[in-house]
């Protein structure tokens, strides 16, 4: 695995640390969840064969640390942040971005802001669920979730939240409950990633999740420069929540639903297969 070359950015009310690796037109990685720049170690080599790849913290996680730990989180403000970086990597070229789940709606609010900058978005899995059907249902769940997280802490409202992302009919066992069978088993690098994103639950559920989820893009906007947007969902997470909003919106908009290999998290399982579609997504 290459060593990529850290940076630190000062933005409006945080210090971004972000990690770059090869040559080439600039690819924005735009991490989701609780992750870090290093959710996308496993395919960041690959991509930068033909491209500088940028990862980064989004702001409040791990070493992207904010001024004020209490201060309301906003998908306009992640989605300037990214642009803040692709700015000072990519002042005058047009760049590209890919950004898996939550990651995937600041994507989408950045190619809506700043579409003069950017010549590709991929986006995985934006729970977007606001621009469902059946949006009420899903406020309801976050509403449990935090009545969870009030009352009973952290991991109960983990899996509340879990539960509520699957398809109805999955009965098996939690992504969580998996990970921590696993967790026994990694190496110290992957280890490492594991207990940051762990550290930074209760900021993604707490302060990311219930802002996030409750944001609606600007579907027409995103219809007028559908020719630039690739929605993208797991191949083995059709009818999950998460996949749904990438999944109606490519049906609005006319255009194709790729299906990359996986879940939710086929980016982590899946990272061969991930990133070399990605290449040709990205290349088409």
């Amino acid at each position: 695995m290459t060593t990529p070359t850290i940076g630190r950015l000062r933005v409006d009310g945080a210090t971004l640390h972000y990690e770059v690796r090869g040559s080439g037109p600039l690819l924005l990685l735009i991490p989701g969840g609780a992750g870090d720049a290093a959710s996308y170690d496993g395919i960041a080599d690959e991509l930068a064969g033909d491209h500088t790849v940028v990862s980064y913290d989004p702001r409040g996680l791990s070493r992207s640390p904010l001024d004020d730990p209490q201060a309301v989180q906003q998908v306009a403000r992640h989605a300037d942040d990214a642009f803040r970086l692709l700015d000072l990597l990519s002042p005058d070229a047009p760049v590209r971005v890919v950004g898996c789940s939550s990651g995937a709606i600041v994507a989408l609010h950045l190619l809506c802001a700043h579409y003069e900058r950017i010549e590709r978005v991929v986006a995985h899995e934006p729970p977007v669920v606001e621009v469902l059907p059946d949006a009420a249902e899903h406020r309801a769940l976050l509403a449990r979730v935090q009545e969870t997280f009030r009352r009973d802490g952290l991991m109960p409202a983990v899996a509340e939240f879990a539960a509520g992302l699957r398809r109805p009919d999955d009965e098996g066992p939690l992504a969580t409950e998996k990970a921590a069978e696993k967790a026994v088993e990694l190496p110290p690098r992957a280890a490492a990633r594991a207990e940051r994103t762990m550290a930074n639950m209760p900021y993604f559920l707490g302060r990311v999740v219930p802002s996030f989820m409750a944001y609606t893009p600007d579907v027409d906007r995103l219809a007028a420069l559908s020719d630039r947007l690739v929605l993208a969902g797991g191949a083995d997470s059709r009818g999950e929540l998460p996949y749904r909003p990438a999944a109606f919106l490519a049906e609005r908009f006319g255009t194709e639903l790729v299906h990359f290999p996986g879940g939710h998290t086929g980016l982590s399982t899946h990272p061969t297969e991930f990133a070399e579609l990605l290449r040709k997504v990205l290349s088409a």
